[in-house]
């Protein structure tokens, strides 16, 4: 190599930036792969918009790992489109990879050598890195994780929690505009999780889309402002996190003494699954397209004394539950 190609910067090799930073930074139509007779994925239409964190939810054997391998052109899809930051792929595997990182199925790193060391490694191996900046970008990586005062210290005696990041620390070796982790939380204590959860919230603070697929459903529901939910290789229901638990079945839950009249009058308005809690002085039912103030007005024309009326919205795992009929027990 010559001493001219040493100073060239990385990103002014790059072909040209995505010509409109408002298309999704993952988008894909009838995205489709068998093995064998398997249909594994089935006409995914992914949409994650830039900035997001977009939690890519399904059981064992749902196509998540499978649509991640496509994403990143480790497989090839037998049918449909893909495209990473507003550019097609895999035509433009070259120009965008290098602004895309991943951690797929667990980091690989080697046991006896130093965190900083392995991250040396990698870094050279990566052709679009400047060598005059090696230095610069580990320490500056290692920082971004919290891993700095463990940057001399063994592989092999790192905690799980640790490891994980480190594997982050290397898909951030160089300017991420998305990234991709591929259930970054399995195993790890609630402290290793903690870690990492407070890790893509920082990252999405600096406007890093992440991608994550997890089995963890309370987690994604703590960090992630989109959620995809996978089952048997089909994509149910994606959306923003609101959009997504909004379709699921909110309860109205009036609180009052006149129970029995309660019941009456919202069977009268027809909703379903009424059921009433005589010891809490409670009446619930499906809240359906009724607006809740309609339903407090019916109510109170009617002389019900109202102590509390609110609406419920399922959490994450009930949703999740409805939908594939699977609990967040049997994932992985």
């Amino acid at each position: 190599m010559s001493s001219g190609q040493q100073e060239r910067s990385p990103r002014s090799a790059l072909p040209d930036e995505p010509s409109d930073p408002a298309l999704p930074a993952v988008r894909t139509t009838g995205l489709s792969r068998r093995f064998g007779k398997q249909l594994a994925v089935d006409e995914v239409a992914l949409s994650v918009p830039r900035g997001s964190v977009y939690g890519f939810l399904g059981p064992n054997g749902s196509g998540k790992t499978t649509t991640i391998r496509m994403l990143l052109g480790l497989l090839n899809p037998h049918a449909g489109s893909i495209e990473l930051l507003g550019r097609p792929m895999p035509q433009a595997l070259a120009a965008v990879l290098p602004r895309v990182g991943a951690l797929i199925e667990g980091p690989a790193f080697q046991p006896y050598l130093t965190g900083a060391a392995n991250l040396r490694r990698l870094d050279h191996s990566d052709a679009t890195a400047a060598p005059a900046t090696s230095d610069e970008r580990i320490a500056a990586a290692l920082a971004r994780v919290g891993l700095t005062a463990a940057a001399g210290k063994r592989y092999r005696n790192y905690s799980l929690g640790m490891k994980q990041r480190l594997g982050i620390a290397a898909a951030l070796l160089q300017p991420r505009e998305l990234l991709v982790l591929d259930e970054p939380t399995n195993g790890l204590d609630p402290q290793g999780t903690r870690e990492v959860r407070n890790l893509i919230r920082n990252l999405a603070d600096e406007g890093i889309t992440v991608l994550v697929s997890s089995h963890l459903l309370a987690e994604i529901e703590q960090i992630a402002s989109h959620v995809g939910i996978m089952s048997n290789g089909r994509l149910l229901r994606q959306g923003s996190l609101r959009e997504v638990l909004s379709d699921g079945a909110a309860l109205i839950r009036v609180t009052t003494p006149d129970v029995a009249d309660t019941v009456r009058l919202l069977n009268n308005l027809e909703l379903l699954d009424v059921t009433e809690d005589v010891r809490t002085g409670s009446v619930t039912g499906r809240l359906g397209d009724l607006e809740p103030d309609r339903i407090a007005a019916v109510l109170v024309n009617a002389g019900v004394r109202l102590r509390g009326l609110g609406v419920e919205r399922p959490h994450l795992e009930e949703l999740f539950v409805s939908l594939t009929g699977e609990g967040f027990d049997v994932l992985r």
